[in-house]
């Protein structure tokens, strides 16, 4: 086993158990590994002979045994997208495409296979989570996979797609009067008091892990090079700086040269604790209460917040806000130019860009990829009234040619 646990803060190192504090500091753990023995264990060929997973890095993972679950989760579409890079005015623009991802759709399918898998080696029977409602979907269906006992905590105004997508698989669904935030604090004390195994609590540090993978799939993607520029939407935090982990990875153990690329932070307006700290030269984010229909990206204490921050700037990145309006903008820029319907958070992510590049923060002639980490059949409600109302007309040629729909003309008979 090549890995241990140590804190973000004060470099204090523990076992790898189901900890996820530093006793010294208060500190966020996480996972270091021993690369110079992992360092030959890897390589390109290795890695394209296995199966399109996110267990083909499995030697960067922290996982003691055999992956549980997850055998079809990741891999998933890095989309070269020409259409959207021309409404832009970019020269290449790719979207990594996680609104497909299997089996619930959206980008935790990789996190919970990690920490699903590390919850059945530390012993737990109940895997639980505090969720905006895709962890909820995601720990729910990998604990049906797995045969463990499910209860999933999410705030008590989710969208309805994301609490039927996750009570499905027969999970005990918790709602809470309150915000994420509220539900977080919860599922500490309930992860303290009964030893359930949370994802995103007493598992975190290994759960965070898998969010790697994401940025191991967009180099090997590339053809095992880094893009010039990333944007990914900002929650918890998770994603961001283990993206940056990930390529720092890549390097480290010899499968990728060259520079690390800029990373850009993407929040909803209604909820920007990341921006905000960004814009105003802050260390750590102040909590806000989040007001936004992303509620997938509504995390305004975000445990991450610091780790977010530090990658953003080390890379020489930014950050974006982007309103509610500009949210619908984007997913709708999406669907109609790249065939892609993204849940709010990939309207965030695609309108933050749009507006970094008019700002001049993204430059037009370098390699960007945009995150897209949800489905937006979970969350169609938010376009409601906003699409094209259907043409309505009876059954006959006749109907037809008498609506709006007909052309004005009929095509020639060739």
């Amino acid at each position: 086993m090549h890995f241990t646990l140590r804190c973000h803060l004060c470099r204090a190192e523990y076992p790898p158990e189901a900890l996820w504090v530093c006793s010294q500091c208060l500190g966020p753990l996480e996972v270091v590994y021993d690369y110079d023995a992992i360092a030959p264990l890897v390589s390109r060929e290795t890695i394209g002979a296995r199966a399109k997973n996110l267990w083909r890095y499995r030697e960067l993972l922290p996982i003691a045994g055999e992956p549980r679950t997850g055998f079809h989760s990741g891999f998933t579409p890095l989309v070269k997208a020409d259409r959207l890079a021309a409404r832009l005015g970019v020269r290449e623009l790719y979207v990594k495409d996680d609104s497909v991802n299997h089996p619930t759709c959206s980008y935790k399918d990789r996190v919970v296979s990690v920490a699903a898998t590390r919850a059945v080696e530390l012993g737990f029977t109940t895997f639980a989570c505090a969720s905006t409602g895709n962890l909820a979907g995601s720990v729910a269906s990998h604990a049906a996979r797995l045969g463990l006992a499910c209860s999933v905590f999410i705030p008590d105004d989710l969208e309805p797609a994301k609490v039927v997508g996750a009570g499905v698989y027969r999970p005990q669904i918790i709602a809470v009067r309150g915000n994420y935030d509220d539900v977080n604090r919860l599922c500490t004390q309930v992860a303290d008091r009964y030893g359930w195994g949370f994802a995103n609590i007493n598992l975190r540090a290994y759960y965070a892990e898998g969010a790697k993978t994401y940025g191991f799939e967009i180099a090997e993607q590339l053809g095992w090079k880094f893009p010039r520029h990333v944007v990914s939407p900002v929650a918890g935090g998770t994603l961001l700086p283990r993206i940056l982990k990930g390529f720092e990875e890549l390097r480290t153990v010899g499968l990728v040269d060259g520079e690390l690329p800029a990373i850009y932070a993407a929040q909803a307006a209604g909820c920007a604790p990341v921006v905000r700290a960004l814009e105003a030269g802050m260390e750590f984010p102040d909590p806000v209460k989040p007001q936004t229909i992303a509620k997938s990206v509504a995390i305004g204490n975000p445990a991450d917040g610091f780790q977010v921050l530090r990658a953003v700037r080390q890379t020489g990145g930014g950050g974006a806000m982007v309103t509610d309006d500009e949210i619908i903008a984007g997913i709708q820029l999406l669907a109609e130019t790249e065939g892609i319907f993204t849940e709010p958070a990939g309207g965030v992510t695609v309108a933050a860009t749009k507006k970094m590049i008019e700002r001049g923060t993204l430059p037009k002639d370098e390699s960007i990829v945009i995150c897209v980490t949800g489905n937006g059949y979970k969350t169609s409600e938010v376009l409601t009234g906003r699409g094209p109302a259907p043409v309505l007309i009876g059954r006959s040629l006749a109907d037809f040619e008498a609506s709006a729909a007909a052309p004005a003309a009929p095509a020639t008979t060739r």
